[in-house]
């Protein structure tokens, strides 16, 4: 039986902005709303209960919010957030003029996420806009989270550092993007073939923030104008693939009001569950690089039985959303590239290379649907002038790239593996962004202590963490005859052994 489509009966609301209500917390602070539901012993007493619980939530919190605003100095005087919802990977990009009304310089600026989205934030970048008209310059800002003690009920924090401190009476103009990973919720939950996919939003129609905002707007697009319902918050127009909430005047801190889009999203949504990078060094002039895969389709999950006649002789109404094939960008001068899974090679693959780049185009064994997975390796060898370096106080370093070479894939957990030489000392690795570090130890053909491994992790990534990083290690080259001397040695040992039993007489009797 197919699955009806209930939302265009209760998604379709309008309501005002507000700040403390019912809806609102339990939507972005679920403790609270648990708390209310199992705070009653008698089905007489639970209205009562649940109601006089409620209200003093709600005190304890506004008391909260006055308390916990970082700065009574700083406000916002204009706000504008768009946010990207053409892919699976929401990108959101928010520029606020931020306004010194105190007497005292500041250089820190406080970024708000309600919890419920802090566990899907990959990244958060900060620009800062400086000149005047033609001549203005975006400089990069250093973020780092924040814990604050009495944060209002979950609320998690992101810290902008000034370069230069913010007199009172000043303003600056900051551009931030920020990213989410999984997101978008697949409803109906389960497609057949040739239906379409949609996916559910949420969010706030005001921006959750620790300071006054005198303005604000909010800016949504989507991959089409095929869009089943969506909250209204007048004001709020809508236009094709855009819809604009705002704008919204004289909001205090704290201030949201929930939205709930629901619209259609055929983009295949790549997720790779596990990735393992590992790196292998050599200084006879070669970069080994092998890429075990994991991958899965995040989206709508397919029901019924798949159909390669139909797939084939009409792609654009049968599979829109299924993922077809792979693009993965590799470094230029590649060579030696193989693409293989559990059964052996797979030769449906297109490799283009020039002076720049290269990209090698792969397709699965069969087209991966929602909640399909696929395993599989990718290996090439790389020369290694191209990203092996001396610095100034005589150590070598590796310069290559953090990340997933897969376009427009989420990787849910990273492993990158640097294989230093026998006899390397003293590893330390460089990355742009925090990571879990260890070392591991790897033999292979002819070692006899062993490889150094420096082991990095990461989870929760998307493309913008493909940034190079640094290993630095010290290695005397003496260490590289070691491997010949020990061939040339047991050569000598075999033939001296082939020489000694020609010559030896084994007989009983002359």
């Amino acid at each position: 039986m197919k699955q009806p489509r209930p939302m265009k009966t209760f998604v379709l609301q309008e309501q005002g902005p507000i700040e403390l209500t019912h809806a609102t917390i339990s939507y972005f602070f679920p403790k609270v709303e648990a708390s209310v539901k199992t705070h009653s012993s008698t089905p007489m007493e639970a209205p009562i209960r649940a109601t006089e619980f409620l209200r003093f939530t709600l005190l304890s919190l506004l008391f909260f919010v006055c308390r916990s605003s970082p700065s009574h100095d700083l406000l916002i005087s204009n706000a504008e957030r768009r946010i990207d919802l053409t892919s699976h990977i929401v990108k959101v990009y928010l520029t606020l003029k931020v306004e010194n009304a105190g007497s005292t310089p500041t250089s820190e600026i406080l970024l708000a996420f309600p919890p419920t989205q802090v566990d899907h934030l990959a990244t958060v970048e900060a620009l800062v806009t400086k000149g005047k008209r033609k001549k203005t310059t975006l400089a990069r800002l250093d973020v780092t989270p924040t814990e604050l003690p009495d944060a209002p009920n979950g609320t998690k924090y992101f810290t902008i550092y000034l370069t230069n401190p913010l007199n009172s009476g000043e303003s600056t103009t900051l551009e931030v993007l920020y990213l989410f990973t999984h997101s978008l919720e697949p409803f109906p939950a389960e497609i057949g073939q040739s239906e379409s996919q949609l996916v559910y939003y949420r969010d706030s129609a005001l921006i959750l923030s620790p300071y006054h905002i005198k303005q604000q707007t909010t800016f949504l697009k989507t991959p089409s104008t095929k869009v089943e319902s969506f909250t209204r918050v007048e004001p709020t127009n809508r236009a094709g693939t855009e819809m604009k909430y705002g704008p919204y005047e004289d909001r205090h801190p704290y201030t949201f009001s929930p939205i709930l889009i629901h619209f259609e999203n055929n983009s295949p949504f790549p997720v790779v569950e596990e990735l393992v990078r590992e790196v292998e060094i050599s200084h006879w002039g070669n970069l080994q690089v092998t890429e075990q895969y994991t991958l899965v389709h995040g989206g709508a999950r397919h029901k019924g039985v798949f159909s390669r006649v139909d797939y084939q002789s009409r792609p654009n109404m049968n599979g829109v959303s299924s993922l077809r094939y792979l693009l993965a960008r590799l470094p230029p001068r590649v060579h030696s590239v193989y693409y293989r899974d559990e059964i052996g090679n797979i030769s449906s693959s297109h490799l283009r290379t020039d002076s720049r780049k290269s990209e090698l185009e792969i397709e699965p064994r069969y087209p991966l649907f929602g909640g399909w997975k696929a395993t599989f390796v990718i290996g090439y060898g790389l020369p290694l002038q191209d990203f092996l370096f001396e610095s100034s106080d005589d150590r070598r370093y590796l310069n290559f790239t953090f990340g997933c070479p897969l376009l427009d894939t989420v990787v849910d957990k990273l492993t990158v593996k640097v294989v230093l030489p026998e006899g390397s000392k003293d590893p330390s690795a460089v990355v742009p962004f925090t990571v879990e570090q260890h070392l591991e130890t790897k033999y292979s053909y002819l070692d006899v202590v062993g490889r150094t491994v420096v082991v990095m992790e990461k989870k929760n990534l998307v493309p913008v963490h493909n940034s190079h990083f640094q290993v630095y290690y010290t290695f005397k080259p003496i260490f590289m005859l070691a491997e010949p001397l020990m061939l040339a040695s047991a050569f000598f040992l075999f033939f001296v052994a082939c020489v000694a039993y020609l010559h030896i007489d084994l007989s009983i009797r002359k």
